[in-house]
This record gives structure tokens, C-alpha cells and sequence, in this order.
């Protein structure tokens, strides 16, 4: 019995499971609530990069519809003090007040999340070479196995965590905790995002939790729990 509590122990999915749940066992969501309908007129200048609900057309953007308003409200304040850099959303930050985040955050909370078209892989840098379509969805299909497995379970020989510890079986996220859901985001948007905790181009979360976890991360691996994480719904 012993044995079985230390190989679970030494899981990352347990281990993180603890770091992630520590917060919501003694946190209160303390968030005031946002006026969603201010918030759509506060948020007419957002829908070039985000879409009109936000749903962004363009795959680099984030989806911020159905997200929660906690962590949007995190993200705008981290903008604004200069917690995360960013050229573009920096200045929009700054001008908001805090009544106008939580009336965006609001707003965005409330919207429904589309859901991403099946994911086709990008075509191959040789242009000359045929491509075998029945060996692209072979890949593609394999690929979507690793990144399942590694958002469920983690990778235990890399002590890559499990992203299910802290974002849900779903991708839902958790509200109290700030901790954002996930489910039917951009994978081009999910591979930046990692990429940068990884480079350490970004960091500004909780004890820089996903940049020790992204740095033990491959790019095949980043690339496939992206392309997973896009499909759930």
C-alpha cells in the first residue's frame, strides 16, 4: 500500500494536482461582477483581433469568448501594469479602468466558444514533394493520441505535468483559481502561448507554474497537446 501512495506521489499529475488545487481550497472568488452589456460596447475595439464575440478569425488571436472573467480580468490587469508584454494589447490596457475590465471580462464570460474545424496538419516546407494524404492523416492521428495522453497523464520520464490537473478533463479551466479554460482554442494560439512560457518570453502566472512546466516540454509535444486541446469541446 505504501508503494502505491509513492509511485502516485511521484506523478506529475498528483504533484500538480496539489499545487493547483491549494489555491481554490483556500481562495474565495473575490470578483466583482462586470455589466456584460457595457461590456460589449467597451469591447467594439477588441473584435479586429478577437472577433465581434469573441471568437477570433485569425488563428494567432485568442478566442476569449467563455473564458473566464477572473482570469481575462488577471490577464488585462497584468497588461496594464506591464506584468506581461505585449506591443498591441499594452496601450489598450492601460486605458481601461478597472470598472472597464470587469464590464469586457464580463462580457466576453458570457459569449459561447465556437468550435474549431477538424485540424489538417500545414503542408510540408518542400514544395515539390507529393504529399501522401492517407500518411498525413496517419500522422495527424497519432498526433492526437500523444497529445491526449499528455493532457491527461503528463509525461512521468520528463516530469511534464498533467494539463488536466489545473484545466479540467474538458479544457473547462477553473474559475476561482484563474486558471483558464482551455477547451477549443486557436492550436496555432496554444503552440505561441507554450512556446513562449517555454522561451520565457511570458511568465507572468502563478509561481511561473507553466514555464517549468513548458520548458520540459519538446515542440512535437507542444505541437500535439495544441492540435488536442483545439478539438475538445
Amino acid at each position: 500500500m505504501k508503494k502505491n501512495w509513492l509511485a502516485l506521489l511521484l506523478t506529475p499529475t498528483f504533484a500538480l494536482a496539489l499545487s493547483c488545487t491549494a489555491p481554490i481550497l483556500h481562495a474565495e472568488d473575490t470578483v466583482a461582477a462586470g455589466n456584460s452589456a457595457a461590456g460589449k460596447s467597451k469591447a467594439s475595439s477588441c473584435g479586429g483581433c478577437h472577433g465581434e464575440n469573441g471568437n477570433s478569425a485569425i488563428p494567432t488571436f485568442p478566442k476569449l469568448a467563455q473564458q473566464h472573467s477572473s482570469y481575462l480580468l488577471n490577464q488585462l490587469h497584468a497588461f496594464k501594469d506591464g506584468n506581461r508584454n505585449d506591443p498591441v494589447m499594452a496601450p489598450m490596457a492601460m486605458a481601461l479602468s478597472d470598472a472597464d475590465m470587469l464590464d469586457i471580462a464580463a462580457y466576453y464570460s458570457a459569449q459561447s466558444i465556437s468550435v474549431n474545424p477538424a485540424p489538417t496538419l500545414p503542408p510540408d516546407d518542400n514544395a515539390d514533394e507529393v504529399v501522401d494524404e492517407n500518411k498525413a492523416k496517419e500522422t495527424l492521428k497519432n498526433l492526437l493520441v500523444v497529445g491526449s495522453n499528455l493532457y491527461r497523464n503528463g509525461n512521468l520520464t520528463s516530469e511534464v505535468s498533467a494539463c488536466i490537473a489545473c484545466h479540467g478533463p474538458a479544457g473547462e479551466g477553473n474559475k476561482p483559481a484563474a486558471f483558464p479554460a482551455l477547451r477549443s482554442q486557436h492550436s496555432d494560439y496554444l503552440i505561441k502561448t507554450l512556446t513562449d512560457f517555454k522561451t520565457g518570453a511570458r511568465s507572468n502566472n502563478p509561481d511561473n507554474m507553466m514555464v517549468m512546466i513548458a520548458k520540459k516540454m519538446s515542440d512535437e509535444e507542444i505541437k500535439a497537446v495544441s492540435y488536442h486541446i483545439s478539438t475538445m469541446k
